[in-house]
């Protein structure tokens, strides 16, 4: 199954439409594990971006599941 991750500033990725936003940068992987991995980078290296994975049938991995999924679990 393909996996999109679409990642941004937020304001960029409120209300965006994927086809017209060139702030938003999107990546394809054929596993989750590889979605996974790349999402982490991304928020280590800036915890201020907005990070979103889609599967193939357009379900969601975001925000706050996404980060638990990612192991992230309170605040400093």
């Amino acid at each position: 199954m393909a996996y999109r991750i679409f990642y941004g500033e937020p304001v960029a990725m409120l209300g965006w439409d994927q086809r017209a936003d060139k702030r938003v940068s999107t990546e394809r992987f054929s596993t989750e594990d590889q979605a996974l991995s790349r999402a982490r980078e991304i928020l280590d290296q800036d915890f201020n971006k907005v990070v979103v994975i889609r599967d193939r049938a357009g379900n969601q991995l975001s925000g706050v599941r996404l980060q638990l999924r990612l192991g992230y679990c309170g605040v400093d």
